[in-house]
């Protein structure tokens, strides 16, 4: 069973959702072997320690995995100002002339994206360069300030050779975007671990990290068990890192990130349901969730204009309940009559104890920071007993973060 529903998950205090990390908890660095990591499972309220390798023999029978196959983008960019200093620009979301991911990653000759900018202070006016090589060959990338906003900037790039897609030229002069609490550089280590081996669309700027334990030998051992899988595209933004500052959930503003979802995946979720669904992360977890609502929509408002987004706060202010089945439909019947093929939509849920899951039986996730909204929705679907759950994996040395280990959720 899932837990008991808070009052209004408006009014929670995120301090009610802290634990106390030591540093040497946090893992610096991927382990040898993916799948070597440790895999704590929760069951029916029961702890087990195991290895993520035994994964395929612990899942419940006539399961369906859910992936995000998202691919980490090199973001971030060390420019140099005419005079020498440093500029570092972490590429955020396209603006022009594509808002879109893909679209923009594939744009040639300049586009707009909103960055963030360190040693910003330093660079009053005019370019920064940063020179690089493709197949050998000398390239250059301008990036010239148009606006500032708060925190952030608007960047105007652009670069020679002018024909190569904005994708490549990441990918030739960019960094990946490691988390800022491990505080080091990136390494050729880090080009391939903080990739998971199915990630295939290009636009995420921190890695689904869940994912990063499957290796391909337990993904043959999941198909040779008759384990069936999917997949999603949530391409997972820098706000995954936003802290939580105000009192009240209510007061702070989740971030926006871009999904896909085929038809091909709508049928099996439809074919599967209502059999065990689980999710490879707490991306994939609320792209799933997100589908609900969207068809939600669509089943209530049939002739409205179609809105592809989910508020934060939109679960819990619906009144009127719609079958998890005939949501799924609805979104089906949507791409038939359109005749496209996928759903592009934005979410912004925010899933909180309160929430009450409509497609997702479990989950597999790793250990996440203290007062995040991972955290809460860790918490959503497994109710007070997440405190047990941590604070069993610090007493037992479990690895924390993005490099850490790994946990399987069956409430």
């Amino acid at each position: 069973m899932f837990a008991s529903a808070a009052p209004d998950p408006r009014q929670l205090s995120i301090h009610d959702f802290t634990y106390q990390l030591p540093p040497d908890r946090i893992a610096p660095e991927p382990l040898a072997n993916r799948d070597q990591s440790r895999l704590l499972v929760y069951q029916a309220g029961q702890l087990e320690d195991r290895r993520f390798q035994e994964l395929p023999t612990l899942l419940p029978p006539d399961s369906l995995l859910v992936f995000n196959d998202t691919k980490v983008v090199r973001a971030r960019l060390f420019a140099h100002k005419p005079t020498g200093g440093l500029v570092e620009l972490f590429c955020l979301e396209p603006v022009a002339p594509h808002t879109a991911i893909e679209p923009a990653m594939q744009q040639t000759g300049s586009c707009v994206w909103k960055c963030l900018v360190g040693n910003g202070k330093r660079w009053k006016t005019g370019p920064v360069l940063l020179d690089f090589t493709v197949d050998g060959q000398p390239a250059t990338l301008t990036a010239e300030r148009l606006e500032q906003g708060e925190g952030f900037a608007f960047i105007q790039f652009s670069w020679e050779p002018a024909h190569l897609p904005f994708a490549e030229v990441l990918r030739a002069a960019g960094h990946l975007p490691l988390p800022p609490y491990l505080n080091r550089p990136d390494t050729d280590v880090d080009a391939v671990r903080y990739q998971t081996v199915y990630a295939a669309h290009e636009g995420a700027v921190a890695a689904p990290t869940a994912g990063l334990h499957f290796s391909d030998s337990v993904l043959a051992e999941l198909e040779a068990r008759g384990v069936a899988s999917a997949h999603v595209t949530l391409h997972v933004g820098a706000g995954t890192f936003q802290p939580v500052k105000a009192d009240q959930m209510l007061g702070h503003p989740m971030h926006g990130e871009p999904i896909s979802v085929t038809a091909t995946t709508l049928r099996q979720l439809l074919e599967h349901w209502p059999r065990p669904i689980l999710a490879v992360g707490t991306t994939s977890l609320r792209t799933l969730e997100s589908l609900y609502w969207l068809g939600a929509r669509l089943v209530q408002e049939p002739h409205a204009e179609t809105k592809w987004h989910v508020g934060q706060w939109q679960p819990y202010e619906q009144t009127t309940e719609v079958p998890t089945e005939a949501a799924l439909q609805a979104l089906l019947a949507h791409l038939q009559a359109t005749g496209t093929e996928e759903i592009h939509a934005t979410t912004q849920l925010l899933i909180a104890p309160g929430y009450r899951f409509r497609l997702i039986k479990g989950l597999i996730t790793n250990f996440h920071q203290s007062e995040s909204t991972l955290l809460l929705l860790v918490a959503a679907l497994v109710g007070p007993e997440w405190r047990h759950l941590y604070e069993h994996a610090l007493e037992n040395n479990y690895r924390f973060l993005s490099y850490g280990d790994s946990s399987l959720l069956l409430p």
